[in-house]
């Protein structure tokens, strides 16, 4: 009896309802299938032949893949016995939400095999970014959320306006002080992307772009830089290093020690020794 082709598939959830991700490395031919949902992913290792909506198209390590809901293909190694891919799927009603609220049933990826530096850069951290939220506890969670929001808004935002047949919507309010104030009111708890979206007006993506280009990063970043700030002042002042961490949000000392060594160019531990601290 033949052995069944080599298969390890991951499955694995995110923050949010309506988008989940694989990791799969096989050998198996996919037969003609679709998904309801949109499809961005990564060729790690291998090659990878199959039918698209475009027609047949080969990808190789290295490049970028889409599906489209409802689009039909199909899959086999090309070059060797296997290859290697991880993708997210994200629902219809989640690339609304990143171009606020506004849904476009027409819209769709333009190319089923993509070469971008930037995105790829930017899926990747947002592969990154997930494996952390799902190592993260406590109070860390949320900013580890956010963090991943905003990294699927890049990837969404990206392909919207470089890889689809979206049309640009225009940018109309959206002050992005709300949002900074918002942050800074409650380093604690980290607010969602549909949080500082709803009180902008503006998609997610565009709160985003519009919060970066004012403040120099995006919100999770900002954040954080505050959380140092913030432990900063609270071991100046005699607290203790594991003390400081909980009360300015970290999950825990190390999280701190290392936006911290980030941030000023040195440890938590020896700023408490330069403050004359035990």
């Amino acid at each position: 009896m033949k052995a069944p082709p080599d298969h390890r598939s991951r499955v694995f959830g995110t923050p949010w309802e309506g988008v989940h991700g694989t990791a799969i490395e096989s050998a198996r031919h996919y037969g003609r299938h679709w998904h309801s949902t949109y499809g961005v992913g990564l060729l790690d290792h291998g090659a990878q032949s199959s039918a698209s909506g475009r027609g047949k198209v080969d990808a190789y390590a290295g490049d970028l893949i889409t599906t489209n809901p409802g689009e039909v293909h199909d899959g086999r190694p090309l070059g060797g016995p296997s290859r290697r891919w991880r993708m997210v799927y994200f629902d219809v009603a989640v690339m609304a939400d990143m171009r606020a609220g506004v849904a476009d049933a027409g819209i769709e990826f333009t190319r089923p095999v993509l070469q971008d530096a930037r995105l790829l850069h930017t899926l990747r951290r947002l592969f990154a970014r997930l494996d952390e939220w799902r190592r993260a506890t406590g109070n860390s969670a949320g900013a580890e959320a956010l963090a991943c929001e905003e990294s699927l808004a890049e990837v969404c935002g990206v392909l919207l306006d470089a890889h689809s047949t979206a049309v640009a919507l225009p940018e109309i309010g959206g002050d992005v002080r709300l949002v900074r104030e918002r942050l800074a009111d409650d380093l604690l708890a980290a607010p969602t992307l549909d949080e500082l979206a709803a009180m902008t007006g503006l998609g997610k993506y565009q709160v985003l772009r519009r919060f970066e280009k004012a403040y120099g990063v995006p919100p999770h970043a900002w954040l954080l830089l505050q959380r140092a700030e913030r432990a900063r002042g609270l071991i100046r002042r005699g607290t203790g290093l594991a003390d400081a961490a909980a009360a300015s949000g970290f999950a825990d000392q190390s999280h701190m020690t290392r936006i911290f060594a980030r941030q000023f160019g040195f440890t938590p531990g020896a700023w408490q020794r330069t403050c004359g601290l035990p």
